[in-house]
C-alpha cells in the first residue's frame, strides 16, 4: 500500500516539492543555529573577555559543523529533485 502511494507521489511531483521544501528548512535551520551559536558566544565573551580566544574557537567549529549538516541536507534535496 504505502509503496503505491509513494509512485503516485513521485508521478505527481509531490517528490519534488517535498524536496525543494526539505531545502529551505535546512537553510533556515542553519541560519537560526548559526545566528544563537554566535550570539550565545558573544554573551559568553561578554561575561568572560579572558577566555574570548577559545570560545571564538569552539564558536568557529561548532557553525562549521551546523553548516556541514545544512550543506549536506541541501544537497540531499537537490539530489532528490533531479533524480
Amino acid at each position: 500500500m504505502l509503496s503505491i502511494l509513494l509512485e503516485a507521489a513521485a508521478a505527481a511531483g509531490i517528490a519534488k516539492l517535498g524536496a525543494a521544501i526539505g531545502a529551505g528548512v535546512a537553510a533556515i535551520g542553519a541560519g537560526i543555529g548559526i545566528g544563537r551559536i554566535g550570539g550565545s558566544a558573544m554573551e559568553a565573551i561578554g561575561r568572560q573577555p579572558e577566555a574570548a580566544g577559545d570560545i571564538r574557537t569552539n564558536m568557529i567549529i561548532a557553525a562549521a559543523l551546523v553548516e556541514g549538516a545544512a550543506l549536506l541536507a541541501i544537497i540531499v534535496a537537490i539530489l532528490a529533485i533531479f533524480m
